[in-house]
Parts: structure tokens; C-alpha cells; sequence
């Protein structure tokens, strides 16, 4: 039997560089400030429960996947440590994993991440809002497709690298199925309910009228006992 720890991770903009400034300031002027600045304290928190979750288990020899981790070895450790010094808390608790003897494992395909981040740089940095819709709608048609390409690839991955007896983390957008293509054999194990990171997200933009609701999923995300 092999495990994997399935953490369905919320990004923070310190994790996409300059598309997450240019998604920052479009949620900040579609949100407002207040609601904004109660999301970020929500990530954090978010981010403490997952570093929390880590205190009391001996991590030695878990093999760390992550979201968007093209290669391994010491390519691998210099981008995690230049995410590090961006301040991203993803990568600050991996940083910490790998310090404690987890090894850190290639993820995904170069050529699937830059494709996507390609097709995100179109519409945020459109220069008009006509140019921003149609880089938008033609995003949406290929969007799950992608998806669907990257996750197999994280998959198999881990199929291939994780092997009898071993155990993994995985950091995975909540957007993500890489559930779906894992093999029977390998345990997964949630820390934080993919449906419940997943129904905040998509919560959030109608918070006025779904105040309650959010506020409940908030609660859950930053709690770090409840899983």
C-alpha cells in the first residue's frame, strides 16, 4: 500500500509572480477592500492549519508533489527557495518538509504549466476589455482540456515515483482531479475537504448572499484540527 497526503491548496498572489499582482488587483476592485482583506486573512490561516497539520508527523522520506513543480534536485530547491523569498506560504512549508528529510519530486510538465500561464498572461495583461473577453472565452474552451492533460501527467508521476510501502504529499490547486487518475493501490488522504476548499472559492465572489455559508467554510479552512 502506498499513501498520499491530498492537500487542495488555495494560491496565494506571492505563488503566481506577476499574474497573481494583476489577479490581486482585479479581485480587489471586484471584491473591495474589506472583503479582500478578510480572503487573505482566510488563505493565511488556511496555511497555518496545513503547517500545523505537519508539527507531529516524522516527514523523513515522504516524497513532496507540488502544483506547478517542473523538475527536481537542485533545479527543483532553487525554485522553491526563490518562492520562498517571494513569501509564498505553499512553499514556505515545503522548504520545511525537505528540511525535515522529505524529498522534493518533479511534478509536472514545463510545456502544460507555461501553456497555461501563457493563456492567463492574455487576459491579464489585455489592453482593452474587448481584447480581455475574447483571450478570456478562448481560455475557457481549452481550460478543462489542460487540466485534464496536467493532471494525468501529476498522476503518473506519482504512479511511477511513489512506490510499495512509501509515502506523499501532494499540493494541488482545488481545481485539479489528479484523484482521479491515481492508481487503486495508493491510499489518498485528505487534510482539508477538496469540495469544501473548492465550494469556498466559488462562494466568495456572491458573498453578499451567501454571507452564512462563507463564513462556516471559512471557519473549517482555518481550523487546524478539523479535516
Amino acid at each position: 500500500m502506498r499513501t498520499l497526503l491530498y492537500i487542495p491548496i488555495i494560491h496565494t498572489e506571492a505563488d503566481l509572480g506577476s499574474v497573481g499582482v494583476d489577479m490581486a488587483k482585479r479581485a480587489l476592485r471586484e471584491f473591495g477592500e474589506t472583503l479582500w482583506k478578510r480572503h487573505q486573512e482566510t488563505v493565511l490561516g488556511f496555511w497555518d492549519a496545513i503547517a500545523g497539520h505537519f508539527d507531529s508527523i516524522e516527514v523523513a522520506g515522504f516524497k513532496v508533489f507540488q502544483d506547478g513543480m517542473v523538475a527536481d534536485g537542485e533545479l527543483g530547491m532553487t525554485i522553491v527557495q526563490e518562492a520562498v523569498k517571494t513569501g509564498s506560504r505553499n512553499y514556505q512549508i515545503v522548504s520545511e518538509l525537505i528540511r525535515k528529510g522529505a524529498i522534493l519530486v518533479k511534478t509536472e510538465d514545463l510545456n502544460l504549466v507555461r501553456e497555461e500561464r501563457d493563456w492567463i498572461l492574455r487576459i491579464t495583461q489585455a489592453k482593452s476589455r474587448a481584447q480581455k473577453l475574447d483571450a478570456a472565452m478562448k481560455y475557457k474552451l481549452t481550460k478543462n482540456n489542460l487540466l485534464d492533460k496536467r493532471d494525468k501527467f501529476i498522476a503518473k508521476q506519482i504512479n511511477d515515483t511513489l512506490q510499495e510501502g512509501e509515502n506523499g504529499i501532494l499540493f494541488i490547486g482545488a481545481f485539479h482531479n489528479v484523484r482521479k487518475w491515481l492508481q487503486k493501490d495508493i491510499a489518498v488522504e485528505e487534510v482539508k475537504d477538496i469540495n469544501k476548499v473548492k465550494e469556498y472559492q466559488k462562494l466568495l465572489p456572491f458573498y453578499r448572499s451567501n454571507k452564512e455559508r462563507v463564513e462556516r467554510l471559512r471557519m473549517y479552512l482555518t481550523d487546524k484540527r478539523e479535516r
